[in-house]
């Protein structure tokens, strides 16, 4: 087992539960893992961000109400603060605690924000089909920076999906379309009261990890404040390069021959080590 990182060390008492739940169910919780003033600094910079980072993903559903779905990817090869809060302190760390991996690089971030009174959903997919990487510690990181309750759109889970067979194709995210030229199956059109569909209620600096192939979704932000929300997704020890046909691409994969570890490419990738000591 890989050491605890000392910025994860306050939460070693969460860490054993998150990594079985995980392993069993495709994802899991740690509560409070973000301490007040590194959330501040988190919210100025999502605030911070124009029209050319976030795209209206509710006019991509068709949506015409006041309240927008709001989002963006990569921001940290361009702003700074995205890079140190991904790759330093105790977000990494704790998911490299989980993940069991004594190395971890950063392969994207996204920022999702839902104002309040949009009816907009994300609908079921898989991380997996959008990653040219793929891996048994490959995991997504979603940090609540506001309440986010059912009601606001937190995420929802597909019970042990992950261990499935099935590769899922690349969506449009708010709508079920599948991206043209990828490949795979449609993802199923799960209801969220589903008995295998869990999730949880979580309080500014709680985040979730669930592995690359859980299925997940959200609902819409039907509450009274607005639903902010940093996802970052890791590659750990086991993580190799596997290019997906059609889905968005990332710069220097198609150069990588498929199947190299991440450890040996990412210099070449430009994807940045976390520090976890």
């Amino acid at each position: 087992m890989a050491p605890i990182p000392a910025a994860a060390r306050h939460l070693a008492d969460q860490i054993p539960a998150a990594t079985e739940q995980l392993r069993v169910d495709g994802a899991c919780l740690l509560r409070g893992v973000v301490a007040p003033a590194d959330l501040e600094r988190v919210r100025a910079a999502v605030d911070a961000l124009g029209t050319t980072d976030l795209a209206d993903l509710s006019g991509l559903a068709g949506d015409t109400s006041v309240g927008r779905f709001r989002g963006g990817v990569d921001h940290w090869r361009v702003h700074p603060e995205f890079l140190a809060f991904a790759t330093t302190g105790a977000v990494p760390a704790v998911t490299a605690a989980v993940l069991d991996s004594r190395r971890l690089w950063l392969y994207e971030d996204s920022v999702l924000v839902k104002d309040p009174g949009t009816p907009v959903a994300t609908r079921w997919h898989t991380d997996d089909g959008y990653f040219h990487v793929e891996g048994a510690r490959t995991a997504t990181v979603w940090l609540a920076l506001d309440p986010a309750p059912r009601a606001s759109g937190s995420l929802r889970f597909a019970r042990g999906s992950h261990r499935a067979d099935t590769r899922y194709r690349p969506t449009l995210f708010v709508t079920d379309d599948p991206i043209p030229g990828t490949e795979g199956a449609l993802p199923p059109a799960l209801d969220h009261d589903d008995p295998d569909a869990f999730g949880w209620d979580l309080a500014p600096g709680d985040l979730t990890i669930h592995h690359a192939r859980t299925l997940h979704a959200a609902g819409g932000n039907l509450g009274s404040t607005p639903r902010r929300a940093l996802s970052i997704r890791y590659c750990g020890d086991d993580t190799v390069v596997a290019v997906k046909p059609g889905a968005p691409g990332k710069p220097g994969f198609d150069t990588v021959p498929p199947g190299t570890s991440v450890a040996d490419a990412a210099d070449h990738l430009g994807l940045p080590e976390a520090v976890l000591s």
